[in-house]
């Protein structure tokens, strides 16, 4: 049995049909699973490839061959995903899960497309291609010892697979845990007010992520902490002490199981000097001791 492509693109059709199912089905189950790791590092920078090597290898060099096209599918793959996501990061949607997803889909699929018109453009023996020939081997060529060691392999690789869909179908019990964090007044990891004159206004957002499996009623203390920086000989480096500290607000919050909080919070900062604002989030109703905390220095002059 010969399988073979070139003048019907089939490496393309299933690469995006692969990206569309996978991306659709880890959008409606709100997770992702072993086998979108290739979602991440193959498909972007195979469509990629393609696109700027639309040709298949010729037999003086000229052009991509298959084991170059592999190499550079992995490599820009691991090149494109942190640039998409450093994009994102200055877009309103900001680095989170959802939006990377169909930053990626929609990367891949435009890639595939763009790699498919330059395809199909070219004739139709210059194509990009590929053949593998399978072939079901005799067995009575086979010696005993051969025989035995085809057997033990293809039991392992038997238990394996069953082992690996096992563990995939039936995960073990996650451990429960919650995001806390601050972005930029714009909803990004960037723009924080780091550099502020007295009493002028810092805007921030205070998010929470509830992973616990079941509604949690949280309350996030923030607090003024006065700091000063200063050199320690003894260990040869700076050490920040703290001064003063003054609790300037509560926020309470109840977060249904898998949903999210964000709260913009303003402040202002009546003197000058280095200061923290520190939040500190606590669940339930016991606030002795703090569950999470996330806190941003700010210089007022």
């Amino acid at each position: 049995m010969r399988l073979h492509f070139q003048e019907t693109p089939w490496d393309l059709y299933g690469t995006i049909g692969f990206t569309a199912a996978m991306s659709t089905l880890i959008l409606i189950l709100g997770v992702g699973n072993p086998v979108a790791i290739v979602l991440v590092l193959v498909t972007p920078g195979y469509c990629l490839v393609a696109a700027l090597f639309p040709r298949s290898a010729r037999p003086d060099g000229s052009d991509v061959g298959w084991t170059e096209r592999i190499a550079l599918s992995f490599g820009l793959s691991l090149a494109i995903v942190p640039l998409l996501g450093l994009i994102l990061n200055f877009t309103p949607w900001g680095i989170r899960f959802i939006p990377i997803v169909v930053t990626i889909a929609l990367f891949t699929v435009g890639a595939g497309c763009a790699a498919y018109w330059r395809r199909m453009r070219l004739p139709a023996d210059q194509r990009l291609s590929m053949s593998v020939d399978l072939a079901v081997p005799n067995w009575k060529d086979y010696s005993a010892l051969d025989k035995g060691l085809t057997i033990v392999l293809s039991a392992s690789v038997v238990v394996a697979g069953g082992s690996l869909a096992y563990v995939v179908l039936t995960p073990g019990p996650r451990e429960p845990f919650t995001e806390f964090y601050i972005l930029g007044p714009g909803g990004n990891a960037s723009g924080y007010p780091a550099a502020l004159n007295v009493s002028q206004r810092g805007s921030l957002v205070v998010g929470i992520a509830n992973h616990e499996f079941a509604s949690v009623n949280y309350s996030v203390r923030v607090d003024l902490v006065g700091v000063r920086i200063i050199f320690d000989a003894t260990l040869g480096f700076n050490q920040t002490i703290e001064v003063n500290r003054t609790t300037v607000s509560w926020l309470d919050a109840t977060v249904p199981a898998g949903q999210s909080w964000t709260l913009p919070y303003t402040f202002r900062i009546n003197a000058t000097g280095l200061w923290q604002i520190q939040f500190l989030l606590f669940k339930g109703t016991d606030v002795s001791t703090a569950y999470r905390e996330v806190h941003l220095f700010v210089r007022v002059v």
